[in-house]
């Protein structure tokens, strides 16, 4: 029988099973190679809309977006990559503008600086100058500056939750992402990360009094590892605890990886999961 979550405690572990709880790339044979498929269609994809690629947000070199224009006064979401906060980029995502570019939706893409090059505090900070800079472009591109949906995967994940604070930000979709980041500090991931107790706390959105009242769809997949999949669980009972909206799925049969081609696809779950925030946040 599967492990329940109830039951799961990462504090009860060793660090060597709690690094291998958390290291997706040996959990997932072939991660390595289908990261490097996603990497080669998006540069394919970025030969395609080349107008609004590396706009400048801030002062690092990181501090870049790629904005992908679906049409004229069409919405917008931004896209988080993921990799811990300690590794991959936005171009190599790309591709995940597929899906909902294929409904009419812009999609812009952020870049930021990696640890140990900065801290968390930093990254989030990035992220949250980035949306001021894009929703302040959203006239001079010619689409709807109504505000944007905010979505990332993984460490994305967490990057979106901590964005629903920004004012122009609608809703988020969060997928595979990281709520809690006490686990997190106690493993090896930490060894670039540098976070001490404070800085988990305060990044930390289960551990928050509450959050944003705006909609945010969390997702996993059925097949990640159980830790993960914790994660999510426990955010979306969090929200609604709360009185937060929220909605929780698991993706049937997808692991850390392959749960992203349900964004890749114009019918994937994750797609239509983004569709249906832009309708409720109107």
């Amino acid at each position: 029988m599967p492990t329940l979550f109830s039951a799961l405690d990462w504090r009860a572990m060793s660090q060597q099973e709690r690094d291998l709880g958390l290291n997706n790339g040996v959990a997932v044979l072939g991660s390595i190679e289908m990261v490097a498929g996603w990497e080669q269609r998006s540069g394919e994809m970025r030969q395609r809309f080349p107008d609004h690629i590396d706009l400048r947000y801030g002062p690092r070199e990181r501090n870049r977006i790629d904005f992908l224009k679906a049409g004229d006064k069409a919405p917008t979401l931004l896209f988080i990559h993921g990799g811990y906060w300690q590794a991959r980029a936005k171009e190599v995502f790309t591709v995940v503008a597929k899906g909902p570019m294929a409904h009419g939706i812009n999609v812009a893409l952020i870049g930021y600086t990696l640890a140990p090059d900065a801290t968390l505090d930093e990254i989030v900070a990035e992220i949250h100058a980035g949306i001021d800079y894009l929703t302040g472009q959203l006239p001079a591109l010619g689409v709807a500056a109504d505000g944007i949906v905010v979505s990332g995967w993984s460490a994305g994940g967490h990057l979106t939750s901590m964005a629903l604070s920004h004012p122009k930000v609608r809703g988020g979709m969060a997928i595979s992402g990281i709520y809690d980041l006490e686990p997190i500090r106690h493993s090896y991931l930490n060894e670039k990360l540098k976070a001490d107790e404070a800085v988990s706390r305060r990044n930390s959105p289960m551990m928050m009094a509450g959050g944003p009242l705006k909609p945010l769809s969390l997702v996993v997949g059925s097949a990640e590892l159980p830790l993960l999949r914790k994660q999510t669980a426990d955010f979306a009972g969090h929200r609604a605890r709360h009185g937060l909206p929220v909605t929780y799925e698991e993706i049937p049969g997808a692991d850390h990886f392959t749960i992203m081609h349900e964004m890749m696809s114009p019918k994937g779950r994750i797609t239509t999961l983004i569709r249906q925030l832009f309708e409720r946040t109107v």
